[in-house]
């Protein structure tokens, strides 16, 4: 009955889980990745995070959200310091070249921010040596996002955990739950899989599991969002659950609002304040 239940609720059963008080504060912290308003001003972002009493943003060099330049990302941070927000990752930021001027140029851009997790895309495996040498020197974490089966390198984040296993602890992963599911893997157990070396999330939801095409509201699909709460909670995740919204890129908002919207109510439902 219990692997049925597992199956049907996409959690899995963790032995001595510690329980809590009604109205508890929410162990799962939301945020929101600001690719989801890669078409909106930083001004415009501000304002719609203020409608959705949203204050922690992985911020991304897309439009003026957070520019690579010092001077504009100083701008940015203090617009994002005014609003009462902080900006808890940096990303999704690439790559390419396994070059220390290039790498170093990005870890100044994060320690500027004072961000401790770069949320990476698409590094080689053979830059990583390199690039420890850098997540050492600046004690940032090194989250590299997996991008489902069109990434040949990382489509799991079981691929990322196979090849930083035995590298500094801050060497980890973003795990984009869509992503995940579709490259076949069960996203809790990889949750469970990544433990201390999940350093943040990117939430989304979709109605068929192969189909990238397929995304939708938080709420509106498949995932096993709850089992995803669970899970992040009896690992003790320190870090945010930021709702990534990829559709509807030209007015994203009403996604936006019942993902929100429906996140709580998973939350509230296990007995959370969020």
């Amino acid at each position: 009955m219990v692997a049925a239940a597992c199956a049907a609720t996409g959690s899995v059963p963790v032995t001595g889980q510690m329980s809590h008080d009604a109205g508890d504060a929410s162990p799962v912290r939301l945020g929101l990745a600001s690719y989801t308003f890669r078409n909106f001003t930083r001004a415009q972002l501000i304002g719609y995070m203020k409608q959705l009493n949203i204050t922690s943003l992985n911020a991304k060099d897309v439009k003026d959200h957070l520019p690579m330049d010092p001077t504009a990302e100083a701008a940015a941070l203090a617009d994002y310091a005014a609003a009462g927000i902080h900006v808890n990752a940096a990303g999704t930021i690439y790559f390419p070249k396994d070059e220390d001027d290039d790498i170093r140029s990005k870890f100044e851009y994060c320690k500027r921010a004072g961000v401790k997790v770069i949320v990476a895309g698409d590094p080689a495996p053979t830059t990583l040596p390199r690039i420890e040498k850098f997540v050492k020197e600046y004690d940032i974490r090194f989250a590299i996002h997996n991008h489902g089966p069109e990434d040949k390198v990382w489509p799991s984040p079981l691929n990322v955990l196979q090849a930083v296993k035995n590298m500094d602890p801050r060497m980890g992963c973003c795990i984009d739950i869509g992503h995940t599911v579709r490259a076949g893997t069960d996203v809790v157990q990889a949750i469970h899989a990544a433990g201390p070396r999940l350093f943040d999330l990117h939430a989304k939801d979709l109605t068929n599991s192969t189909s990238r095409e397929s995304q939708v509201s938080v709420g509106d699909g498949m995932l096993p969002v709850r089992g995803i709460f669970q899970a992040l909670i009896a690992i003790k995740y320190q870090g945010h659950v930021d709702l990534e919204y990829e559709v509807h890129g030209d007015d994203p908002m009403p996604g936006v609002i019942a993902s929100f919207a429906y996140m709580r109510g998973v939350l509230a439902g296990m007995g959370y304040k969020s």
